[in-house]
């Protein structure tokens, strides 16, 4: 079959999937329909859609969970508090990269962040009768909001790149002022946009935060891939800037996944502040037999969700976080690769008549990474995906991430160097086939 794809094809395998608009489709949604496409027409497809690691796991961490397997941590569960290497890594790892002191008590394994976040919004919205809201910064990860949603939880949201600087702190007084938010959550570098906090606009959030009492989540699926500085250096500055700077009461998610490209065994590390982790919260006793708020955390609910991480995958994280903080692997360096496929990916796109919705990050350029977004004139973000779907280019709206912009996230990870040329002349036929007047 040829390119474009007839639209008759499309809508089918679209319903096929129980799908009525494709432009609306949810990360998962899209993978699915987009193979089910790829086989009907023998078209591959440049595939933006979803953040999968583009990069060989860690052989640093392939390496150990061999051998945790062969020393046969298969047939023994893991301790729910779990390995006392990953605790100890993961402080000195905090230490290193961000220059936050944690006790080892404080870190604690998850199936992935996705997790570290499910169990983050169920125990922080009962901790306090009168709190039971999270505010999303966003744009953000969309299925953080659908954990929201299955747990009945109620949220708030904005779209934070109208508020960036001074702006930001009027913004959240507005949204914290009513005392019902238990919890914020952003990312930085930020999923879809990639802009990324600066240190003043986390201190604002810290602020803001302990003013009404708010406990802050600092998403760190993207840990340290801000290439416009080096942070790879353990121990030395400059260090990922935090807002565990600027509060007491945080919750730091730091995933194994784009970092150590170790996704497909779900492993993070979930750091809660000492000071929040100690907290006595006399209305938790509603839920749980602990009253203290990180033994509630992890006894009561993480420990119904899954009884812990997978074993093997605790000593592969243990052992990629020691080679960073020993300096004798530096993940960071590998990960460079994404930020140099987005630069080539970004200039394709703006030499077809495309531009960058996200282009700044206060005065600078946005960084080149895992990320970036893009639109086309007189389309909208969602217009926009279901007519590239036709060109065997598939991706995300921004619809669903929070933005109140028009136009696509695409995701550099899984175009591969040899899909350069089909990309380049698919998007050429675009902007043939759709001239800007």
């Amino acid at each position: 079959m040829q390119i474009p794809i007839s639209k008759e094809v499309i809508g089918r395998i679209a319903a096929e999937n129980k799908i009525s608009n494709p432009g609306k489709a949810s990360i998962r949604e899209m993978r699915k329909m987009i193979g089910d496409l790829e086989h009907e027409t023998g078209i591959r497809f440049v595939k933006m859609e979803m953040g999968i690691p583009g990069l060989p796991a860690s052989q640093v961490g392939v390496n150990a969970q061999i051998e945790a397997l062969n020393n046969g941590v298969a047939s023994v569960y893991p301790e729910i508090y779990d390995a006392a290497c990953f605790k100890t890594e993961a402080a000195r790892f905090v230490k290193n990269f961000l220059d936050i002191d944690v006790t080892p008590d404080c870190c604690v394994p998850t199936v992935g962040s996705m997790q570290a976040g499910f169990c983050s919004f169920l125990t922080l919205t009962r901790y306090d009768a009168s709190k039971t809201k999270v505010l999303f910064i966003d744009p953000g990860f969309p299925v953080q909001k659908q954990q929201c949603r299955v747990l009945g939880i109620p949220f708030q949201t904005f779209d934070v790149y109208d508020y960036r600087g001074d702006k930001l702190r009027d913004k959240l007084e507005e949204e914290l002022k009513n005392g019902d938010v238990a919890c914020l959550i952003y990312s930085s570098p930020n999923n879809p946009a990639w802009f990324c906090f600066t240190d003043y606009e986390l201190r604002i959030i810290g602020e803001m935060a302990n003013k009404y009492g708010v406990v802050v989540i600092e998403d760190d699926a993207y840990f340290l891939m801000d290439t416009r500085k080096d942070y790879s250096v353990p121990g030395q500055e400059p260090y990922q800037p935090t807002v565990a700077k600027y509060t007491n009461r945080y919750v730091l998610m730091i995933s194994g996944s784009k970092a150590f490209s170790y996704a497909g065994e779900r492993i993070a590390l979930m750091v809660v502040s000492p000071t929040l982790f100690n907290m006595e919260c006399p209305d938790l006793s509603r839920y749980y037999s602990q009253t203290q708020l990180g033994r509630a955390l992890i006894f009561g609910t993480l420990y119904c969700l899954s009884s812990g991480s997978s074993h093997s995958a605790q000593y592969a994280m243990a052992a990629m976080l020691k080679g960073a903080n020993d300096g004798t692997y530096n993940f960071v360096k590998d990960i460079a690769e994404y930020a140099d496929k987005a630069r080539i990916m970004k200039k394709m796109l703006t030499d077809n008549g495309f531009y960058i919705v996200y282009d700044h990050d206060m005065g600078e350029q946005i960084s080149d990474g895992f990320y970036f977004t893009f639109c086309y004139p007189k389309f909208t973000g969602v217009d926009l995906l279901n007519e590239l779907i036709a060109y065997g280019i598939s991706a995300i709206s921004l619809d669903i991430t929070g933005s109140t912009r028009q136009g696509i996230r695409a995701c550099v990870s899984q175009v591969w160097r040899d899909q350069f040329e089909d990309l380049k002349q698919r998007l050429e036929l675009f902007h043939k086939d759709h001239p800007i007047a």
